[in-house]
């Protein structure tokens, strides 16, 4: 067993997000998923311009505050307790339009 506690993970480098990576492929051997969490800031979207994606499946659950995401031409709002699929490969973004940060624990897995 390998426990963290996610306040004392340092924080990746991503401009006006506070994104933590808890566990990742090489915390394994032949891991297939990245675990962490992320806190957006009021008025703040990801990425800042455009578009994300990436080559693992996301798997994600609001745990404090709300978003709107967007993805295919879709927007949807995201609230405590909601969670999301996102498609490896899908372009999406999030927007965190509401006056407290929005925290989402988040999961990437390898098809």
């Amino acid at each position: 067993m390998i426990i963290v506690n996610a306040d004392l993970v340092q924080s990746d480098n991503r401009p006006a997000v506070l994104l933590k990576t808890l566990f990742s492929e090489k915390d394994l051997d032949g891991g297939r998923a990245k675990f962490g969490v992320i806190t957006i800031p009021p008025k703040t979207r990801v990425p800042l311009h455009g578009m994300g994606s990436h080559e693992e499946d996301e798997y994600s659950i609001v745990i404090k505050g709300s978003i709107i995401a967007g993805s295919n031409h879709q927007e949807y709002r995201m609230n405590v307790g909601d969670a999301s699929l996102i498609p490896a490969g899908e372009e999406h973004w999030a927007y965190n339009d509401g006056d407290e940060e929005c925290q989402i624990v988040w999961v990437l897995v390898k098809r």
